[in-house]
């Protein structure tokens, strides 16, 4: 069930559209299918996006937008009635990808017309009315790329699936001078997912990254300027050959599109950067706890539209993409860690071999399916 818009609501393309995806980081790049399909459906309208401060970085230099507005996730009182006097009314059409009650009232009052995803339960009721088109919000058994793309259809626009990763000439810039003039095949690691529920074992990236390094890869390790971050990538860089570059808060997240579109393979764990990997069409191992990944699985570079590129249970492959899951049976149980919040450990995660993820690559070294630098 939805309610669409009114039939004369959408008879002209609309010249400003503006998406709301005020989530974290993950989420914000999985609209970049959305925001490309709208783009192309009509070239000529001004698209913007909103999201929360912090996960703009995803989208710098996204050729299928003209701005990102961006707010704070919690908002002090005159910092959230400047940002809403400028985006009232502003816009012919506004997005909300997010269910929540913030979003669906930000894409009212941005837009003369508003749509939106919205959970169909009695108590969403006033979103439904507020908007003048809904779709019902499938939290379990759609994947996030399909979830957003679900609202191109329900406008009549083609659905297409590309997830979009993007940098800057500045990016590129710094990338070439870290990497320099050499020709070694690059695999890149990235240990450090934001939360602590979603992380692999320290022992088990210095035992892939040896392995790599071993088998004639030159080692990049990325991650962000967080201290805690940065403490960790170090200890595992301190265990390896001189050869591996640590990266760790050198590159913006654009620096990091353009490291990854020369890599070779790419292993990391549930991240925005695993999702920007597959993307690149870089072989990518991803490393699955208790995150669900019909929900959050990578997208596979290529994948179509139509379907959910994974299965709820097990170690499967789909395109450039290998999911290890986590080996416990009550995995994927969808709970931020053993002991329910953000900073616990995953049981299931900390299971995990290195050597099958060793395995895996060398699975693809000798199926030749390893990405050369371009």
């Amino acid at each position: 069930m939805s309610k669409a818009l009114p039939g004369s609501a959408m008879k002209q393309p609309p010249q400003r559209v503006i998406v709301v995806v005020t989530r974290r980081i993950g989420d914000v790049l999985l609209a970049t299918p959305l925001i490309r399909s709208l783009k192309r459906a009509w070239p000529a309208a001004r698209i913007d996006a909103l999201v929360f401060t912090g996960t703009q970085g995803v989208l710098l230099g996204n050729p299928d937008l003209d701005h990102v507005h961006t707010v704070p996730a919690r908002p002090d009182f005159t910092t959230h009635a400047m940002l809403l006097a400028r985006l009232f009314r502003r816009y012919d059409l506004a997005l909300s990808l997010v269910p929540g009650d913030r979003p669906t009232l930000y894409a009212w009052l941005a837009g003369r017309r508003s749509s939106g995803l919205v959970i169909d339960r009695p108590e969403q009721r006033w979103k439904q009315m507020l908007l003048d088109q809904w779709v019902p919000f499938d939290p379990i058994n759609t994947h996030t790329v399909r979830a957003h793309l679900a609202l191109a259809e329900a406008l009549g626009v083609p659905a297409l699936p590309e997830v979009v990763i993007s940098w800057r000439a500045e990016d590129a810039a710094a990338v070439d001078a870290l990497l320099g003039n050499a020709c070694t095949p690059l695999a890149v690691l990235h240990p450090y997912p934001r939360f602590r529920y979603k992380m692999w074992h320290e022992q088990g990236w210095v035992a892939v990254a040896r392995w790599l390094i071993d088998n004639g890869f030159r080692v990049a390790l990325t991650g962000g300027a967080d201290a805690d971050e940065r403490a960790y990538v170090d200890a595992i860089a301190r265990q390896l050959p001189e050869s591996a570059l640590n990266l760790c808060g050198q590159l913006t997240l654009g620096g990091i599109a353009a490291l990854l579109a020369r890599a070779g393979f790419f292993v990391g764990p549930d991240t925005a950067i695993t999702h920007m990997a597959a993307a690149a069409g870089v072989p990518t191992i991803a490393l699955f706890g208790p995150s669900d990944p019909v929900k959050w699985g990578p997208w596979p570079h290529g994948h179509p539209a139509a379907t959910n590129p994974w299965r709820r249970l097990g170690d499967q492959r789909n395109g450039n993409v290998q999911l290890i899951q986590g080996r416990a049976a009550c995995a994927p149980c969808g709970h931020e860690g053993c002991e329910r919040h953000v900073d616990s450990s995953s049981d299931c995660l900390q299971a995990i071999p290195a050597q099958s993820v060793i395995d895996l690559l060398k699975g693809h070294a000798l199926s030749g399916s390893t990405r050369h630098n371009p």
